[in-house]
């Protein structure tokens, strides 16, 4: 089976309905227990934050017989996160990618729906990614958005731009996961011509 195959494979399991769960912590550590770590998570934290980049809310729509992120157990709701971790990766075809840890709750709902819209978020939406940075809340109490036009996911008002997709491949990357997106449609956001929303050294810019 090509990678072309092992992708398609890949969605449909992703789309299958049983449940998809988080995959155990991985172990670390490359080097045997009598020796010195190579890098220091401290200093590796410390050095990687220098590297500004932008914020992004990762949405996914209702999957039926699930709660989502609205709480209260209320039946089926959309689910969504805060995300530094996206990038374009390919033109031809059109694929971006993020990245989610492994213990994330969030993920395996993503998963499961198969589809997700990236938001692009401005400068002035601090507030929106910290809520989205929660967990155990209504992360979409009060917060305005419409249905991406394919997937159908959460597209947030106020943002830069939006990018629809439907999950194309995922890769373990250590501690986290390497999520592959194909788009399918994308735009401009209301506030495309506002600044970005950064982080760096701990807070935003």
């Amino acid at each position: 089976m090509g990678h072309v195959g092992m992708a398609a494979a890949a969605v449909r399991y992703l789309r299958a309905d049983h449940p998809v769960e988080a995959l155990p912590r991985p172990e670390l550590r490359c080097v045997r227990e009598d020796e010195r770590a190579p890098v220091d998570q401290g200093e590796f934290r410390r050095v990687l934050g220098s590297f500004a980049s932008g914020v992004t809310v990762v949405t996914a729509p209702a999957v039926e017989g699930e709660r989502g992120d609205r709480g209260g157990g209320e039946g089926a709701g959309p689910a969504g996160f805060a995300c530094q971790s996206f990038s374009s990766l390919s033109l031809d075809p059109p694929l971006v990618a993020f990245m989610v840890g492994r213990t994330s709750t969030t993920w395996p709902r993503i998963a499961r729906a198969g589809v997700f819209c990236v938001n692009v978020l401005s400068a002035g939406q601090a507030g929106l990614c910290r809520a989205f940075a929660a967990s155990g809340t209504d992360k979409f109490a009060g917060v305005a958005h419409d249905a991406a036009p394919v997937s159908g996911a959460p597209r947030l008002t106020g943002t830069l731009a939006w990018i629809d997709c439907a999950v194309h491949a995922v890769h373990t990357g250590g501690d986290h996961l390497v999520v592959v997106g194909r788009v399918n449609a994308l735009g401009a956001g209301e506030c495309a011509d506002e600044p970005p929303l950064l982080f760096h050294r701990g807070r935003f810019l």
